[in-house]
Protein backbone atom coordinates (compact mmCIF):
# COMPACT_ATOMS: atom_id res chain seq x y z
CA UNK A 1 0.00 0.00 0.00
CA UNK A 2 1.50 2.97 -0.89
CA UNK A 3 -0.40 6.47 -0.96
CA UNK A 4 0.28 9.32 -3.53
CA UNK A 5 1.15 12.29 -1.08
CA UNK A 6 -2.16 14.34 -0.06
CA UNK A 7 -3.91 10.73 0.18
CA UNK A 8 -3.23 10.47 3.72
CA UNK A 9 -5.84 8.00 6.32
CA UNK A 10 -7.36 11.14 7.24
CA UNK A 11 -8.55 13.55 4.96
CA UNK A 12 -9.85 16.68 5.71
CA UNK A 13 -7.41 16.42 8.80
CA UNK A 14 -4.59 17.15 7.78
CA UNK A 15 -1.86 19.41 10.14
CA UNK A 16 -0.81 22.83 9.09
CA UNK A 17 2.65 21.68 6.87
CA UNK A 18 5.43 24.53 7.19
CA UNK A 19 7.06 22.93 4.42
CA UNK A 20 6.40 19.13 3.31
CA UNK A 21 8.94 18.23 0.58
CA UNK A 22 7.94 15.04 0.07
CA UNK A 23 8.00 13.66 -3.35
CA UNK A 24 5.39 12.35 -5.31
CA UNK A 25 4.85 9.42 -3.08
CA UNK A 26 5.45 9.36 0.60
CA UNK A 27 6.88 5.92 2.13
CA UNK A 28 6.00 6.19 5.37
CA UNK A 29 2.72 5.60 5.48
CA UNK A 30 3.08 3.23 9.22
CA UNK A 31 3.28 6.62 10.99
CA UNK A 32 -0.61 6.24 11.10
CA UNK A 33 -1.70 3.37 13.21
CA UNK A 34 -4.65 3.20 10.44
CA UNK A 35 -2.37 2.53 7.72
CA UNK A 36 -0.74 -0.04 9.55
CA UNK A 37 -4.01 -1.97 10.05
CA UNK A 38 -4.62 -1.59 6.72
CA UNK A 39 -1.21 -3.22 5.81
CA UNK A 40 -1.64 -6.05 8.35
CA UNK A 41 -5.33 -6.98 7.27
CA UNK A 42 -4.00 -7.36 3.74
CA UNK A 43 -1.34 -9.65 5.20
CA UNK A 44 -3.17 -11.65 7.06
CA UNK A 45 -5.92 -11.89 4.31
CA UNK A 46 -2.19 -13.15 1.70
CA UNK A 47 -1.36 -15.95 4.18
CA UNK A 48 -5.02 -17.23 4.42
CA UNK A 49 -5.41 -17.37 0.68
CA UNK A 50 -2.09 -19.59 0.94
CA UNK A 51 -2.83 -21.16 4.42
CA UNK A 52 -6.22 -21.99 3.78
CA UNK A 53 -5.70 -24.79 6.62
CA UNK A 54 -4.42 -22.27 9.31
CA UNK A 55 -6.94 -19.11 7.94
CA UNK A 56 -8.91 -19.10 11.52
CA UNK A 57 -4.91 -18.44 13.58
CA UNK A 58 -4.57 -15.76 10.74
CA UNK A 59 -8.19 -13.82 11.31
CA UNK A 60 -7.23 -14.27 15.08
CA UNK A 61 -4.22 -12.81 15.31
CA UNK A 62 -5.24 -9.98 13.04
CA UNK A 63 -8.24 -9.17 15.56
CA UNK A 64 -6.13 -9.14 18.42
CA UNK A 65 -3.15 -6.90 16.25
CA UNK A 66 -6.02 -4.84 15.12
CA UNK A 67 -7.20 -3.99 18.52
CA UNK A 68 -3.71 -2.93 19.43
CA UNK A 69 -3.70 -0.62 17.03
CA UNK A 70 -6.86 0.72 17.36
CA UNK A 71 -5.30 1.24 21.12
CA UNK A 72 -2.34 3.04 19.91
CA UNK A 73 -4.11 5.43 17.55
CA UNK A 74 -6.60 6.35 20.97
CA UNK A 75 -3.71 6.51 23.41
CA UNK A 76 -1.60 8.42 20.61
CA UNK A 77 -4.47 11.30 20.26
CA UNK A 78 -5.48 11.12 24.07
CA UNK A 79 -2.09 11.95 24.48
CA UNK A 80 -1.19 14.51 21.93
CA UNK A 81 -4.45 16.29 22.81
CA UNK A 82 -2.96 18.00 25.78
CA UNK A 83 -0.14 19.63 23.55
CA UNK A 84 -1.12 22.91 23.98
CA UNK A 85 -1.87 24.71 20.05
CA UNK A 86 0.33 26.86 20.29
CA UNK A 87 3.19 24.39 21.06
CA UNK A 88 1.94 21.77 18.92
CA UNK A 89 5.53 21.63 16.68
CA UNK A 90 7.74 19.52 15.06
CA UNK A 91 11.13 20.40 13.71
CA UNK A 92 13.06 16.40 12.42
CA UNK A 93 16.35 15.05 11.11
CA UNK A 94 14.02 14.49 7.62
CA UNK A 95 10.44 14.37 6.80
CA UNK A 96 8.97 11.21 7.80
CA UNK A 97 6.36 12.16 9.57
CA UNK A 98 3.71 13.53 7.72
CA UNK A 99 0.92 11.02 8.11
CA UNK A 100 1.89 11.36 11.93
CA UNK A 101 1.35 14.88 11.20
CA UNK A 102 -1.62 14.65 9.32
CA UNK A 103 -3.19 12.27 12.01
CA UNK A 104 -3.12 13.64 15.09
CA UNK A 105 -3.35 17.65 13.93
CA UNK A 106 0.29 18.98 13.91
CA UNK A 107 2.44 21.52 12.44
CA UNK A 108 4.98 20.42 10.63
CA UNK A 109 7.64 23.83 10.65
CA UNK A 110 10.83 22.14 8.65
CA UNK A 111 13.22 19.32 8.77
CA UNK A 112 17.08 19.45 8.88
CA UNK A 113 17.12 17.22 5.66
CA UNK A 114 15.06 18.86 2.88
CA UNK A 115 13.61 15.65 2.15
CA UNK A 116 12.07 12.30 2.81
CA UNK A 117 15.26 10.99 1.82
CA UNK A 118 17.86 10.42 4.85
CA UNK A 119 20.42 10.48 2.49
CA UNK A 120 19.74 14.33 0.81
CA UNK A 121 22.53 16.87 1.02
CA UNK A 122 22.57 19.66 3.26
CA UNK A 123 23.54 22.74 3.30
CA UNK A 124 24.26 26.03 4.99
CA UNK A 125 21.52 28.18 3.66
CA UNK A 126 19.35 25.08 4.90
CA UNK A 127 20.31 25.04 8.46
CA UNK A 128 19.61 29.12 8.00
CA UNK A 129 16.54 28.27 6.96
CA UNK A 130 15.52 25.83 9.51
CA UNK A 131 16.98 28.22 12.51
CA UNK A 132 15.01 31.65 10.88
CA UNK A 133 11.52 28.73 10.48
CA UNK A 134 11.60 27.64 14.65
CA UNK A 135 12.11 31.23 15.72
CA UNK A 136 9.49 32.53 13.60
CA UNK A 137 6.82 30.05 14.91
CA UNK A 138 8.15 29.56 18.33
CA UNK A 139 8.83 26.23 18.09
CA UNK A 140 10.09 24.47 21.10
CA UNK A 141 12.39 21.27 20.31
CA UNK A 142 14.04 20.15 17.34
CA UNK A 143 14.32 16.08 17.44
CA UNK A 144 17.10 14.34 16.60
CA UNK A 145 16.38 10.91 14.87
CA UNK A 146 17.95 7.24 16.12
CA UNK A 147 19.33 5.86 12.43
CA UNK A 148 20.92 9.20 11.87
CA UNK A 149 23.69 11.54 13.41
CA UNK A 150 21.83 13.60 15.67
CA UNK A 151 25.16 16.56 15.47
CA UNK A 152 23.70 19.12 12.64
CA UNK A 153 20.18 18.59 15.13
CA UNK A 154 21.92 19.42 18.23
CA UNK A 155 23.43 22.18 16.11
CA UNK A 156 20.14 23.98 15.17
CA UNK A 157 18.79 23.49 18.06
CA UNK A 158 21.79 25.68 19.92
CA UNK A 159 21.58 28.39 17.20
CA UNK A 160 17.76 28.55 17.61
CA UNK A 161 17.99 28.79 21.21
CA UNK A 162 16.10 25.63 22.05
CA UNK A 163 16.12 22.32 23.45
CA UNK A 164 17.02 19.01 21.37
CA UNK A 165 15.68 15.93 22.25
CA UNK A 166 18.09 13.20 20.96
CA UNK A 167 20.17 9.84 22.46
CA UNK A 168 17.90 7.55 24.00
CA UNK A 169 14.90 10.00 23.42
CA UNK A 170 15.65 10.33 19.49
CA UNK A 171 12.51 9.55 17.28
CA UNK A 172 12.42 5.97 15.37
CA UNK A 173 11.05 7.78 12.24
CA UNK A 174 13.10 5.03 9.38
CA UNK A 175 13.83 2.08 11.92
CA UNK A 176 13.12 -0.01 14.69
CA UNK A 177 15.39 0.19 17.47
CA UNK A 178 17.95 -2.72 18.82
CA UNK A 179 16.39 -5.20 21.23
CA UNK A 180 15.43 -4.11 24.58
CA UNK A 181 15.10 -0.45 23.36
CA UNK A 182 11.89 1.59 23.41
CA UNK A 183 11.84 0.88 19.22
CA UNK A 184 12.33 -2.93 19.34
CA UNK A 185 9.24 -3.23 17.79
CA UNK A 186 6.11 -0.90 15.86
CA UNK A 187 3.82 -0.45 18.68
CA UNK A 188 6.69 0.45 21.39
CA UNK A 189 8.78 2.47 18.91
CA UNK A 190 5.38 4.57 17.93
CA UNK A 191 4.64 5.28 21.56
CA UNK A 192 7.87 6.19 22.30
CA UNK A 193 7.81 8.69 19.75
CA UNK A 194 4.45 10.01 21.07
CA UNK A 195 5.59 10.08 24.67
CA UNK A 196 9.20 11.62 23.75
CA UNK A 197 6.94 14.45 21.45
CA UNK A 198 4.34 15.22 24.80
CA UNK A 199 7.25 15.29 27.20
CA UNK A 200 8.92 17.86 25.50
CA UNK A 201 6.46 20.25 23.84
CA UNK A 202 3.84 19.94 26.67
CA UNK A 203 4.84 22.55 29.02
Amino acid sequence: MQLRKGEHEERGEHGEHGEHEHGENDPHIWHNPLNAKVMVTNIAKALSAADGANAKVYENNLAGYGAKLDALDADNRAKLDTIPAANRKLVTNHDALGYYVDRYRLEFVGSIIPSFDDQAELSGSRIEDVVARIKATGTKAVFAESALPPKTAATIAREAGIKVVDGDDALYADSLGAPGSAGAGYLDSEAHNTDTIVAALRS
